[in-house]
């Protein structure tokens, strides 16, 4: 009998210890600074030249293009080579999974990347080092280099749908997978969330990793309240064996 294949459905928590502040928990992002959340708004976002500003300083202060993988994207990677199916569902957006060594085929992006800037008018893309290197020259609000338009991170906003292909894809690996592994999440944002449920009902088992409790612990075969970098690695490890 062949391995089972395990989906591993990471959201922020997984990247705290890579130096990436989490958006929900005790000390995230928005608790401290609940005005934050507009510049991650579609609708701010587009209308007011202010918030793209402050957008793009708050992009070069978390410095999330220079992170590293941390110990548990290093042990999906590893899990992944060692020849167990694995397929990531991130809500992330900071391609640590890739970096890790995942092949980006097996990486769903739910909420898309901050390694690329979109044009919302002509839809090019470029990478977010070079939109960056022009606001730390001087350029407060950088615009497509194309058409003009305006230029904006390769990730879902508040106010914007998710990518329906992307999604489906989701969909299909929760179904399809014999274990679900939802780490470093609050498991609260849908339709992403709604994933965990969905693959307990396709008869996958359920395992939660999360310092706090999820409205999905009731449905897990196994909670982790343990930290991230040394929990997931020996469960993965264990899997794995």
């Amino acid at each position: 009998m062949g391995k089972p294949l395990v989906a591993v459905f990471s959201g922020a928590g997984m990247s705290t210890d890579s130096g990436i502040p989490d958006y929900r928990g005790p000390q995230g992002l928005w608790r401290r600074e609940p005005d934050a959340e507009k510049l991650v708004t579609y609708a701010y976002y587009m209308a007011d030249p202010d918030v793209r500003r402050r957008s793009w300083l708050m992009r070069a202060e978390i410095g999330a293009l220079g992170a590293r993988p941390n110990a548990a994207h290093l042990a999906v990677a590893e899990l992944e080579r060692g020849g167990t199916p694995v397929r990531v569902v991130t809500q992330n957006v900071d391609g640590l999974h890739q970096l890790a060594g995942m092949p980006a085929r097996k990486v769903f992006e739910l909420h898309g990347t901050a390694r690329s800037v979109v044009c919302t008018s002509c839809h090019a893309r470029s990478e977010m080092d070079e939109a960056l290197a022009r606001v730390a020259a001087g350029e407060p609000d950088p615009a497509c280099r194309a058409c003009g338009g305006i230029l904006k991170a390769a990730t879902v906003m508040f106010g914007e749908r998710l990518d329906p292909q992307v999604l489906g894809h989701a969909m299909a690996v929760a179904k399809g997978c014999q274990v679900f592994i939802a780490v470093g999440s609050t498991l609260q944002v849908q339709p992403a969330a709604s994933l965990a449920g969905m693959a307990a009902e396709a008869g996958a088992r359920l395992i939660i990793v999360n310092a706090e409790e999820t409205p999905y612990d009731s449905l897990a075969d196994e909670v982790i309240r343990e930290p991230i970098g040394t929990a997931l690695p020996a469960l993965l490890a264990r899997i794995g064996s």
